[in-house]
Formats: structure tokens, C-alpha cells, sequence
């Protein structure tokens, strides 16, 4: 399976970077603009830089270039500031391009919650392909989900497991091993009979219908 790291532009923890991913191995790094400070942080090799580069610090843009002019394999891609897709989705959408079967990207909460929205819902993109995409920080991990699945609760990001309705409804919902279970209910945007529940089980069954699911595992 080929895994890409994405570093976006909003929060990472430097400290929680370090110990999520001293674990982890990607095949392909992508820094979307101010995420290449992070790379810059965190010391990480990296294969593409992109984006209007209108928020990474300019010196750091300059070392990165000096390095690719030096004969390291590092690809730019620079973008006009007024563009329609925001820097993730680009992001993401070159990650499927390389042929990416899963997705992680770090840097895609913190203060903007506008952005923060249209991250979640850029996940769509590779949803519609039938890969995995992930977006994690030190409290949540975000993902879209629009088939039956079963989850391991020693697996889970945290104790805390929300299913929030992206379309206007998902249908036939059945929630088995959770401690608020539910038996082939529709649950409908605008509603937030979803939020905080717990898998008390060690195997858990989400199965539904049709529609999709925003799902948050979290931790305080």
C-alpha cells in the first residue's frame, strides 16, 4: 500500500508530530505551503512543495529550492494565489495522482474553522475513489465513511467516537458493540444524535444503508 504524508497549513504540534510519526513510514511526503515549515521542524525528506507559497516563511522557501537546485529529487509546484481549490485539496489531489491508497494529513485543523470544513470535506476526493484518507491531529483523527465497517477498539485513536451525518441523511444505521447502540435508524444532518459515543466491545459494527458519515475518534 502506498502511503503519503500530507503537512497542511494549519496546527501541528511539533512535539505530537514527532511521535506520531517516528512510528510511521510514508512512501511520499508533500508539504502544501506553510506545512513545509513543519517539514522544516520536523527534519523530514520531502517530494513535492506546493501551493501560492503566500504564508511559508520566505527563507525557508529559499532553502528548499537551493536544495532542489543541488540535485535533491524535490518537485515545486506553484499555484496564483486567487485559485479555486485550497492548498489541501490540491494536496490531496496530487497524492491520488502519485497513486496514493492512503492518505494522512497533519496540519489540517487549528484556528480556521472555515478551512478546517473544507478539509473534511476535500476527504470526499478520495472517498469517491475508494481510498483512505485520514486527517490527525494530537486530539482527533477525521475521516469519511460510506460503507459497513468494523472497528477494533484497541485500534481506536481515542475513547471517544462521533458519527455525524455529511449528507442530509444516512440511512438503516445499525451501531453494534457501542455503548449507545443503534438498530437500523436514519439519522439526518442537523441532528447530533451521533456525537461522543464509546465502543465498549472489543470489535465494533458501524453498518448502514446509504449517506455518509464525518467520523471523529478523540481523545481529551
Amino acid at each position: 500500500m502506498k502511503r503519503v504524508l500530507i503537512l497542511s497549513g494549519g496546527s501541528i504540534s511539533t512535539k505530537f508530530a514527532k511521535e506520531y510519526l517516528k512510528n510511521q513510514v510514508f512512501d511520499i511526503i508533500i508539504a502544501a505551503d506553510h506545512g513545509l515549515k513543519a517539514v522544516e521542524e520536523l527534519q523530514l525528506p520531502v517530494d513535492y512543495i506546493l501551493g501560492d507559497f503566500d504564508s511559508v516563511p520566505s527563507h525557508i522557501l529559499e532553502k528548499y529550492k537551493e536544495l532542489s537546485e543541488e540535485g535533491q529529487k524535490i518537485t515545486f509546484k506553484q499555484y496564483d494565489p486567487e485559485k479555486d481549490e485550497t492548498d489541501t485539496q490540491i494536496a490531496i489531489e496530487l497524492a491520488l495522482e502519485l497513486d496514493g491508497e492512503e492518505i494522512v494529513i497533519l496540519g489540517a485543523t487549528g484556528t480556521r474553522i472555515d478551512h478546517l470544513l473544507g478539509n473534511i470535506h476535500s476527504l470526499y476526493i478520495p472517498l469517491k475513489l475508494n481510498k483512505n484518507a485520514y486527517i490527525i491531529d494530537e486530539h482527533n483523527k477525521i475521516y469519511l465513511l460510506n460503507q459497513d465497517t468494523l472497528l477494533s477498539k484497541e485500534q481506536l485513536y481515542g475513547p471517544n467516537l462521533s458519527l455525524i451525518p455529511l449528507t442530509e441523511t444516512v440511512t438503516g444505521v445499525t451501531l453494534e458493540g457501542f455503548k449507545y447502540p443503534l438498530s437500523k435508524v436514519d439519522m439526518h444532518i442537523g441532528e447530533s444524535l451521533g456525537v461522543s459515543n464509546e465502543v465498549i466491545s472489543s470489535k465494533a459494527q458501524i453498518k448502514l444503508k446509504s449517506g455518509i458519515f464525518v467520523v471523529i475518534e478523540s481523545k481529551d
